[in-house]
């Protein structure tokens, strides 16, 4: 490209100029303490669409499997798993490296908001500053064993996607949306992008898909009709779940009782991931 740096650190083109004409592998190994078998991204192309939540509930759903699970809060500016599990103490250290917050339910948390002195207090940085965050929550914590990592991603194709996607081994990822007239085009960027890093997409989740009426049982599609099955048709993705619009976990959310949340809306999910 004629504006290229040569930085393909910073780059997400598959060009021929990188290294033996294939794309050059980033990817940095775990703190030596850390074993986790796979990784796995939660992604969106905007934000507003829960995939916080969603990350959280497939994070608490694989555990009550069995499974050893962490999350890795990736969203530096808007972190907000500690709060979904009710965690407000800081995360401790040591020599050796960073430790995860743990859950009542053992899931291993690492967010900004355990590291800062107020939860409210922002973080100001640049986007470089952000991605070294991001890279050091993966190369400096001691998450242990674990079955599943989680990422939970910022909205977009910024340069924390890029640093997760180039960075860690990740296995798979899970995009969600919501049905808004523009879900197709911000889908499909969030699919292209994975595929530009030769991350595998392992289908779509779409949240808000309607509400359910607590009278009449009816569904009603609040945020219009629902296209995400056409959409995973057109991009040849498995439509994993259509999630409802649930008061009730966005209360549980708020007050950090998301992990004992019944029924766990992502349990046929955290099944399909785990080879059911």
């Amino acid at each position: 490209m004629s504006d290229c740096t040569h930085d393909c650190s910073s780059c997400g083109e598959n060009c021929p100029s990188r290294e033996g004409g294939s794309v050059q592998d980033f990817r940095k190994p775990p703190h030596e303490l850390s074993h986790i078998k796979k990784v796995i991204a939660v992604i969106s192309g905007k934000g507003g669409v829960g995939k916080s939540a969603v990350t959280c509930s497939l994070a608490a759903a694989m555990a009550r499997r069995g499974r050893k699970v962490g999350i890795l809060d990736a969203d530096i500016t808007g972190p907000s798993v500690p709060r979904a599990f009710g965690i407000v103490k800081r995360a401790e250290g040591s020599e050796l490296g960073l430790y995860p917050a743990v859950t009542e339910g053992g899931i291993e948390i690492m967010s900004l908001n355990l590291l800062v002195e107020r939860e409210t207090d922002p973080v100001v940085w640049r986007g470089p500053v952000i991605a070294g965050a991001v890279e050091q929550f993966w190369t400096d914590v001691i998450w242990g064993d674990l079955d599943y990592l989680f990422v939970d991603m910022p909205p977009g194709t910024g340069d924390v996607p890029l640093t997760v996607f180039q960075s860690l081994p990740v296995d798979g990822a899970i995009v969600v949306t919501a049905p808004q007239t523009l879900v197709g085009m911000i889908v499909t960027k969030a699919v292209k992008m994975a595929g530009m890093l030769d991350v595998p997409v392992l289908g779509l989740i779409e949240n808000y898909s309607y509400f359910k009426c607590p009278d009449c049982g009816g569904e009603h599609p609040v945020f219009g009709e629902s296209t995400i099955d056409a959409l995973g048709a057109h991009l040849s993705l498995p439509v994993l779940a259509k999630l409802p619009i649930q008061p009730e976990l966005a209360r549980a959310v708020d007050s950090g009782k998301l992990e004992t949340f019944e029924p766990n809306p992502m349990e046929e999910v955290a099944a399909r991931l785990d080879g059911e």
